[in-house]
């Protein structure tokens, strides 16, 4: 891209960090103790395929790492598999701590900074089987399980994020087909599923606050309701149960993740599905790159001012060109945000890798870097070779076709 091509360049401040972020179950493989292995085995399932070896990246994470500091990218969030740790109530696997506090050491080898996930997503079978997010027990198991990843997080790691999308989390957990769980048309989250997860939160932080220096938070999806003229009432009704609450519950906290990827329009009749003619990516959601300031600075107003790490913001796409145009026009807009004064940490895209997309399958294509489903062989994609280059010079230069000025998308 030459300098006739682009605008001015925007420039981020000195220190913040760029990155890219995975999932436990949707790279690693056969995670066969965990609640969602069934699910995709299950008669009639709505899932789209089973994730089987997935990426392989429980053996291949070095590899994984490598490349990604190659690139030039400073940070990597990954998760950790509650199930491998504690794939038996009160059964400790110490050889699966080690296994993460291997990629933990491995990511400081290669100069990555990580930020670990204690829960995305999946848990245990035995957890689920004895009620999940509902059993009485759920708190005190919760707390238990981040007292056994502190050897995993105690030194190395700045930042850990306790629950992964609370929000969709209480969907799921509320017994929500996975295959719903769709921009256009959020179901209603479990209120007491969402009661429990918050109060898991809270007692993984005092856990890590107590033995750690860790900054902890959690991470949202934020959806970008937008309401029609004379719907404002609707919207905020729709969406304070599904986004908002998940960010005012947390005021306090040492840091907030934002995950944004599109809009919902919000009518009289609650969310419109998206309108023939508009432009969606492989997972059907309207391509907005807009939603992620606009994630940003309701996290940022709800909070109470709470600093923000975008800790994921994509684009299924099988075109990588849309990847590096949607990818630019949020990053413009977070620049924007950032102009005006929220304090943003770091920018990790969603995915590293071309991963499992839970009920969806492997049709989505969310990676920076391209994983053969035969032989697992990692090919870096030409937007992971940009998005490094705005990591190396901590800069963004946005096309002249995208159009896109500071502010704009505000």
């Amino acid at each position: 891209m030459t300098a006739a091509e682009t605008t001015q360049p925007l420039v981020f401040p000195d220190g913040f960090r760029w990155g890219a972020a995975t999932a436990a179950h949707q790279i690693e493989g056969n995670n066969i103790n965990n609640d969602w292995w069934p699910r995709e085995h299950a008669p009639g399932t709505s899932i789209a395929e089973p994730s089987g070896d997935a990426c392989d990246s429980y053996h291949r994470y070095g590899e994984d790492i490598t490349l990604l500091a190659e690139l030039g990218l400073d940070t990597y969030r990954f998760s950790i598999e509650w199930s491998r740790i504690e794939p038996e109530e009160g059964f400790v696997s110490r050889a699966e701590i080690a296994h993460y506090r291997r990629m933990v050491e491995a990511c400081q080898a290669a100069g990555l900074t990580p930020m670990v996930s204690l829960m995305h997503f999946t848990v245990p079978r035995w957890f689920a089987d004895d009620g999940g997010w509902r059993s009485a027990k759920a708190v005190d198991r919760f707390r238990r399980f981040t007292e056994l990843a502190l050897p995993v997080v105690a030194d190395g790691v700045p930042w850990v994020c306790t629950i992964n999308e609370p929000n969709i989390a209480a969907m799921i957990a509320g017994g929500e087909d996975p295959a719903n769980l769709v921009a256009y048309g959020l179901p209603a989250p479990d209120l007491a599923v969402a009661d429990t997860l918050l109060a898991c939160h809270r007692a993984a932080r005092e856990v890590l606050a107590e033995h750690t220096s860790v900054a902890s938070g959690w991470t949202v999806a934020t959806q970008a309701f937008q309401p029609e003229p004379g719907c404002e009432d609707v919207a905020r009704e729709y969406g304070h149960q599904r986004d908002d609450w998940y960010l005012e519950a947390v005021r306090g906290d040492d840091w907030v993740g934002v995950q944004a990827y599109t809009r919902t329009i919000i009518g009289p009749d609650g969310p419109r599905q998206v309108p023939d003619g508009v432009e969606t990516t492989l997972t059907g959601w309207e391509y907005y790159p807009p939603a992620l300031e606009i994630g940003v600075r309701s996290a940022w107003e709800l909070t109470g001012g709470v600093p923000v790490f975008v800790t994921e913001n994509g684009i299924a796409t099988a075109d990588d060109t849309r990847r590096i145009d949607y990818t630019a026009g949020a990053l413009a807009g977070l620049h924007a945000a950032i102009a005006d004064g929220v304090d943003v940490w770091g920018y990790l895209h969603w995915s590293a890798l071309d991963n499992y997309e839970w009920a969806s399958g492997f049709r989505p294509t969310f990676g920076l870097i391209g994983v053969d489903r035969q032989t697992f062989e990692r090919t870096p994609k030409p937007s992971a070779a940009w998005l490094g280059e705005v990591a190396r010079t901590n800069t963004l230069r946005i096309p002249h076709h995208l159009g896109i000025e500071m502010g704009e998308n505000a």
